[in-house]
């Protein structure tokens, strides 16, 4: 039984079933409680495994339950969407994260914590390394950059080898020189001694071709760079399609 009905712009609430309809995207979205057991996610971990759920159920399985305005499914949709997978993985601020995605503390707690566990195994149980040598490299490794709604700056950190040893979110939101500071670009090559930054930065637009704004900021860094002995190899514009290399002369 309908017992509120908004305007357009607005959401219908269907009292018996907890079923929302955005009518601006015409999209249902379901509460966990409504869907049949056998189909939420803990439930299905549980007789399917867990390489049968979805990226969001996972991460709704890690959150457990939602806030008073957001179901746990919307959320966990929303943290992947805006954040970008690997992004998430990288991070290590449950503050920043829980800042710029408008979450709990203690949800942003369980994302890192599940991160760091799977970042500690992977160390010891794989010794590959991914190497960026170009901004194609860059471009590939960074896929979930592609689609992201906000502007994000990425710093891979490489070792002598050119082998990425830290990935890291440096800012989220329009990129340019009142924001992007360069002790937050530099701070976490000098934590885990990285003697070299590829930067990467996504045009939500689609388009790849860098502005001013973008060559002044890199130039910066590069001068900053030279005083610390830390080289800024490239910054790459990233795109849906394609992507745009800022690279820097020494």
């Amino acid at each position: 039984m309908i017992t509120k009905i908004k305007t357009s712009n607005e959401i219908y609430k269907l009292k018996d079933t907890n079923l929302f309809l955005d009518s601006e995207n015409r999209e249902y979205i379901l509460k966990i409680h409504d869907m049949p057991l056998e189909s939420q996610p803990r439930e299905k971990l549980l007789k399917q495994g867990p390489e049968t759920l979805s990226l969001q159920e996972l991460m709704a399985v890690i959150l457990n339950t939602g806030t008073k305005t957001e179901g746990v499914l919307e959320m966990s949709s929303r943290i992947i969407r805006e954040y970008g997978e690997k992004s998430i993985i990288a991070e290590k601020n449950p503050s920043k994260l829980a800042q710029e995605l408008n979450i709990p503390l203690m949800k942003a707690c369980q994302i890192i914590a599940c991160g760091e566990i799977g970042r500690r195994f992977y160390e010891k149980n794989n010794s590959g390394f991914t190497v960026i040598r170009t901004a194609q490299d860059a471009y590939e490794y960074l896929h979930d950059m592609r689609n992201l709604p906000k502007e994000h700056l990425r710093g891979l950190y490489l070792n002598s080898h050119n082998r990425i040893i830290h990935d890291e979110v440096i800012s989220i939101g329009t990129i340019n020189t009142s924001i992007i500071h360069p002790r937050e670009v530099f701070r976490p090559a000098i934590e885990f001694n990285a003697v070299a930054i590829v930067l990467a930065h996504n045009h939500p637009s689609n388009i790849a071709t860098p502005s001013a704004q973008d060559i002044e900021i890199t130039q910066q860094l590069i001068q900053a760079g030279k005083v610390l002995g830390i080289s800024i190899l490239d910054h790459v514009i990233i795109t849906q399609s394609t992507y745009a290399s800022i690279s820097a002369h020494y």
